[in-house]
């Protein structure tokens, strides 16, 4: 394409937009509210599934050695682990190791425990940690069939249904999010439909004096384009001031707690990005649809 053809059509995509006022702001309207619904559900889902996670990385598979093994028993143990293909890391802790963690954990009150000390009643553990978290259950399960073991601990009756929760919340977000785009570009189609349907005597002028279909296709391609990009500024900007508020008035209350929020640099400069992408594809899909479906050109 020529320089002086696309200065053309980009020129006419501006001035349509300009024509069609209505059209142009219920179609920008249109991808506004969307893309604010994708961009909270966004925020909302990426940080659900940040902290997720965060505490699948943190289940592990504590496997309590035998208080009779010894030396040998124990380096036979940790050969069979490290044959079970699903097992990422083994950390070996010894009974002492585990005394003085559990004094630890109890602070002040801990110091009733250096009472027995000299007759630690504590196992040797093997800290387990497998390669996918969900596969924590299978491999404990197998673990305990081994020789040595005392008993297995892994949170079971907890990490089960945190493991079906994560999976779930993650499929329904990503459902909403995904049928929110399409709703998006549903109507933006239908938006520009009613706007191409009333131009269709300027596009049958262009076809009779010898206009190709893809000259005809750029400027509602551009139109697409600009619809998509200015709805998205609104969700852009009204996604990140809040983002920018809320980060730092709930980090402070979770400052104490487990759960992180996302960082907000480079965070939200990534989900501007995304949401633009978003806005520009759905235009330019809603437009190319009506175009290519109604027109036949």
């Amino acid at each position: 394409m020529k320089a002086r053809t696309f200065r053309r059509h980009f020129r006419e995509s501006f001035k349509s937009l300009g024509r069609n006022g209505w059209m142009t702001f219920a179609s920008i309207s249109s991808v506004t509210v969307t893309l604010l619904l994708v961009g909270v559900f966004f925020v909302i889902m990426m940080n659900l599934n940040s902290v997720a996670t965060s505490i699948e990385k943190d289940v592990e598979i504590r496997v309590h050695i035998d208080i009779a093994a010894n030396d040998k028993d124990k380096e036979v143990l940790k050969q069979q682990l490290e044959q079970i293909p699903k097992i990422e890391s083994i950390v070996y802790s010894s009974k002492e190791q585990e005394l003085k963690s559990l004094i630890d954990s109890f602070g002040e009150e801990g110091e009733a425990f250096k009472l027995v000390e000299q007759e630690n009643p504590l196992n040797d553990v093997f800290v387990v940690k497998t390669k996918n978290p969900t596969d924590t259950v299978n491999v404990a399960g197998e673990i305990e069939e081994l020789k040595h073991v005392a008993s297995v601990k892994y949170g079971q009756g907890t990490v089960e249904p945190l493991f079906k929760f994560i999976k779930v919340s993650r499929n329904v977000g990503l459902i909403l999010i995904v049928g929110l785009l399409f709703t998006a570009m549903f109507l933006i189609s239908n938006t520009i439909k009613i706007t191409i349907l009333a131009r269709r005597n300027e596009i049958e002028i262009m076809r009779l004096v010898g206009a190709t279909n893809s000259f005809i296709r750029w400027p509602f391609f551009l139109e697409g384009l600009w619809l998509g990009i200015f709805g998205a500024i609104i969700p852009i900007a009204a996604v990140s001031t809040a983002y920018y508020y809320l980060f730092d008035i709930l980090q402070q209350k979770l400052a104490n707690n487990f759960i992180k929020l996302i960082e907000f640099n480079p965070f939200v400069y990534q989900l501007s990005a995304i949401l633009l992408i978003m806005g520009a594809a759905i235009g330019i899909w809603g437009s190319l649809m009506s175009v290519r479906k109604f027109l036949k050109v």
